[in-house]
């Protein structure tokens, strides 16, 4: 008997009453059965979701060999199990996304949904924005289509406001970072992978079709293969989920994801409009909404925002636009009456007037009070609580701005016959009114007004002018005016909460530091936790937070986190203000300091310089800047903290504007030592400044050959905590190389240089013919014969790695170009090898159109290789086996006959009228004998009229596939 099960034991034999007791994940493995009557229990302990976490955290757990060395999870069926039984769960759950995100951590939902893609049979190495949804086993596309809506959803959740963990622990905050730091990773990659998933969930809508998701049987039959016998792949196995329903939910997650985009791209936020108007119009026409999961008050607000955002909203909103205040302030008095805008919106309208009035746009205070009256007003009739900045406004009334209170008071009535409840509301909103206002004047002014003495019987109103009375003598006797609620100490939390927000909002350095002197002032505490999203690099912490002044802790945290966000917006003006700022700052006082925001301002540069390149700007840097950026490199002072992605961008930079003479003759050697991106940089230079070069110059090729494959050569490590017992889903790829493959790759997607390019899918292309040992289907690109032909340890390369690395490098470098000739030509190939001939013949018509004018010229023989029988024709030689043999495909789908008449090749005619004659395809077989009956086609005619009737075909037949294609 294990020790937990002799615990189990010993508690059941206990005297003493007790909980029921859990069940223990093992017991789950022992009978098949215990799962589903589990879940069926009312209040099952544990939970579905704690179940989930612990059959995934011991199917991950590493073994230890005899060496006591840690190995990978085996997989054995023990393991496998296991993650069939998280399945399981999920599927009991109906996969509710929403129930498992509250539930489930990132890391593990990632792991939970890989595993459902894996079981799923979803293609492993290909992108799910490569694959035609509707072609797919109907579970198959739902894998992907939850996947992929998991990833926007959870790019959307990880951008609103966390709290702040409170500290606890040691080895508690050690295992919450290295979670945190698995968890950015993911975010990193699924942020990188967006636009994928958008595509898929796009690619989703277009399938008008009912859709199935996996069932606790379909998995069941998965994990019997025999049993099985097709049947998960089938049109009705599973968990129906109707095309309305999972267009609905579909809908929302992409104007959610949308949205989030808006912040930095306006027009993305017409796209989350027009998504959010289908999700609006679904979820009414739907007759049940078990498998839609959304909050139909998000929803809502979503909406209006969306309205308010793009211009198409309501009257109102078009009017502040168009600056007509007045017209916004009429339109919400008559909403008083009708109540159509909602509540959310009417105080977004008064957060912008406000949020305008903190910038400096002068004459907009008066427009605030009013909209505010307006909103209290609409509470109030509600009978809902009046809102602290209503409040606050009757502390220091003038007799206009209570004119104007009464004025709305009595608009905002019914005209004709005002229910009771309203009647009664704003009765008890005027005597409300009275008792906050200290100016008996202003009392006056009230209680004697028309509305005042309709609403209130008499004896209400005696009553309350004589209070008002009482109270302003005890006033006026007391040497001392007693404190109203809003003298206490509870206003300065009022105020430090306005103030927290202008600093949120705020981008002018002058005006932080003045809100932070006025927020030190009302209480001691840090405000640069005031938002969770204000962030400062890791590496400099510690340095900022050992600043002893918290005043000046506060806004050098600030100044640095405003302007690190504002870089990543690509707002790089405001990015230099609040840089600038913070060095004049920190030159008093710290020269660590002063050197970090050298550093953070020369990255700024770097970036502002590359992404006007990368907008199309020819302009080379400023010499003053390259010379920086070899400072940065050159650069070592003591006890300095270096971010290493400062290091990166310069090394690209310099690779980008070609600075090869640099990285290749000056850099000192021990940076190459003891800096990788250093070292792949001078590796590169060589290498395209020696292409094409002779056969003795391929040592530095070699060099990077070598490093490159050891990035790509893996081993896995396990961390354990203080128990010896290792964490929830620790597993962790390391490269056993200069770097982590990952960052290999994000550095290489920071580079544009057309020939440091194309010199690293050379090599990847070489690199991935060797380790998929196809010497049939063979990918093509430029200068491959540098690089070695074999591997003397192939086994240790990631094949996989390798193959996803190719794709991702090829499809951004086409992304910077997308009319490169070789890269089209690798890309289709690539295609062309993993069978996606569609997508393939697509990128080869692309590479023939580049270089041939459209095809006015004719396109280089190079160019095609083996294709469809009338491709076979381009060849120098005519593939006549490859052409026969796809002839005599009965299945093809190359829309054969149509293009009869742009065959030249005469052999290729004969041979289809023999086989349409064997297959008695007589119509066929007219059209065969009708292409090769033509004049020009004749054998006997000279040469150049053959060259010419070859060259008009070729031109026509590619450009009716151009058509059919682009």
């Amino acid at each position: 008997m294990s020790a937990e099960a002799a615990d189990r034991v010993a508690a059941v034999g206990s005297s003493r009453p007790s909980t029921p007791l859990q069940t223990s994940w093992f017991e789950f493995l022992l009978d098949g059965s215990l799962l589903e009557k589990h879940l069926q229990k009312s209040n099952p302990d544990p939970l579905p979701v704690q179940l989930i976490i612990q059959f995934l955290e011991q199917a991950s757990k590493p073994s230890v060999n005899e060496q006591n060395q840690v190995q990978p999870p085996a997989d054995n069926r023990r393991n496998r199990t296991l993650k069939l039984l998280a399945l399981k769960v999920a599927a009991h759950m109906k996969w509710d996304l929403e129930v498992l995100e509250k539930g489930l951590t990132i890391p593990v939902l990632n792991m939970l949904l890989n595993e459902l893609l894996c079981v799923s049979k979803v293609p492993p190495g290909v992108k799910h924005v490569d694959l035609d949804l509707s072609t797919l086993p109907p579970t198959t596309a739902m894998a992907v289509i939850i996947y992929n809506r998991w990833a926007i959803r959870t790019i959307v959740l990880s951008s609103f406001p966390e709290k702040q963990t409170k500290p606890g622990p040691h080895q508690m905050n050690i295992i919450v970072q290295q979670e945190k730091e698995m968890t950015e990773n993911i975010l990193t990659v699924l942020k990188e992978q967006a636009a994928d998933s958008i595509s898929v969930l796009e690619g989703a809508l277009r399938l008008k079709k009912d859709f199935y998701v996996h069932t606790m049987r379909t998995l069941d039959l998965l994990a019997a293969d025999a049993a099985a016998n097709g049947e998960t792949e089938s049109s009705t196995a599973g968990l129906r989920i109707s095309t309305d329903e999972l267009h609905c939910q579909v809908h929302y997650d992409l104007g959610c994801i949308f949205f989030q985009q808006g912040c930095t791209d306006q027009p993305a936020f017409e796209k989350a409009r027009e998504h959010f108007r289908q999700t609006k119009e679904l979820f009414k026409k739907l007759d049940s909404t078990v498998h839609v999961h959304l909050d139909e008050k998000r929803l809502a607000g979503y909406w209006n925002a969306c309205k308010a955002l793009t211009g198409d909203c309501d009257p109102s909103d078009s009017l502040i636009r168009a600056h007509n205040h007045q017209a916004v302030i009429e339109s919400f008095i008559k909403d008083n009456v009708t109540r159509s805008l909602p509540n959310h919106f009417r105080r977004s309208v008064l957060r912008e007037f406000m949020y305008k009035v903190q910038q400096g746009e002068a004459g907009l205070d008066e427009v605030c009070h009013k909209l505010c009256v307006c909103n209290a007003i609409r509470d109030a009739l509600e009978g809902d609580v009046l809102s602290v900045r209503f409040q606050q406004l009757l502390l220091k009334p003038s007799k206009r701005m209570v004119d104007f209170i009464l004025e709305v008071c009595t608009r905002s009535l019914e005209k004709d016959r005002p229910s009771e409840t309203s009647r009664r509301n704003m009765a008890n909103f005027m005597k409300t009114l009275c008792e906050s206002l200290e100016d008996l004047s202003l009392v006056f002014v009230v209680s004697s007004h028309k509305l005042f003495m309709e609403l209130l019987r008499e004896e209400e109103r005696k009553v309350l002018v004589e209070q008002m009375r009482k109270r302003s003598a005890t006033i006026n006797l007391s040497a001392k005016p007693l404190p109203s609620f809003y003298d206490i100490p509870a206003s300065a939390s009022v105020n430090i909460g306005q103030l927290e927000q202008q600093l949120i909002l705020s981008l002018e350095p002058r005006r932080i530091r003045q809100i932070l002197i006025e927020l030190h002032g009302m209480a001691e505490r840090p405000f640069w936790r005031v938002n969770s999203k204000w962030e400062v690099p890791p590496d400099y912490i510690n340095v900022i937070l050992s600043i002893k002044d918290n005043l000046t802790k506060d806004l050098v945290y600030i100044l640095m986190a405003k302007g690190l966000h504002c870089i990543s917006i690509k707002d790089f003006a405001h990015a230099r203000q609040l840089f600038s700022a913070c060095l004049e700052l920190v030159t008093e006082f710290s020269p660590k300091l002063r050197q970090v925001m050298l550093n953070e301002m020369l990255l700024l540069e770097v970036r502002a310089h590359e992404t006007m390149a990368a907008e199309g700007s020819k302009e080379r840097p400023p010499p003053d800047l390259v010379s920086r950026v070899r400072g940065y490199l050159e650069m070592r002072i003591h006890d300095l903290p270096l971010r290493q992605v400062v290091g990166e961008e310069c090394v690209a930079f310099m690779l980008n504007w070609r600075e090869n003479d640099y990285l290749t003759l000056q850099v000192p050697p021990s940076l190459v030592m003891n800096n990788p991106y250093i070292k792949l940089g001078q590796l590169l230079a060589s290498t395209c400044k020696e292409l094409p070069g002779p056969k003795e110059s391929r040592r530095t090729a070699k060099e990077l050959w070598d490093v490159v494959v050891q990035i790509c050569s893996m081993s896995i490590q396990h961390k354990r905590n203080s128990e010896g017992r290792v964490g929830l889903i620790k597993q962790r790829e390391s490269s056993m190389g200069i770097l982590h493959r990952s960052k290999f790759i994000t550095f290489i997607k920071k580079l544009r240089e057309p020939l440091v390019l194309t010199t690293l899918i050379s090599l990847f292309v070489r690199l991935h013919s060797i380790v998929r040992d196809d010497i049939v289907n063979e990918v093509t690109a430029e200068h491959l014969s540098i690089w070695p032909s074999s591997l003397p340890n192939i086994q240790a390369v990631d094949v996989e790695a390798v193959a996803v690395t190719v794709k991702e490098l090829v499809s951004y470098a086409l992304t910077l170009n997308p009319n490169n000739q070789s890269w089209l030509i690798t890309q289709a190939d690539i295609y062309f090898v993993t069978n996606q001939y569609s997508a393939a013949l697509n990128l080869y018509l692309q590479a023939g159109a580049v270089c041939s004018d459209f095809f006015t010229k004719a396109v280089p023989p190079d160019v095609y290789t083996d294709q469809v029988a009338v491709l076979c024709q381009f060849l120098r030689e005519v593939d006549y086996m490859t052409a026969f043999k796809a002839l005599q495909e009965q299945n093809s789908h190359d829309a054969m006959d149509s293009f009869y008449d742009y065959i030249w090749d005469v052999t290729i005619l004969e041979y289809l009228t023999h086989i349409h004659h064997k297959r008695g395809e007589t119509e066929k077989r007219q059209i065969a004998i009708k292409a090769i009956g033509q004049t020009e086609l004749n054998t006997s005619n000279p040469e150049e009229v053959l060259q010419l009737a070859a060259q008009k075909r070729k031109k026509r037949f590619l450009q009716a596939m151009a058509k059919l294609y682009f």
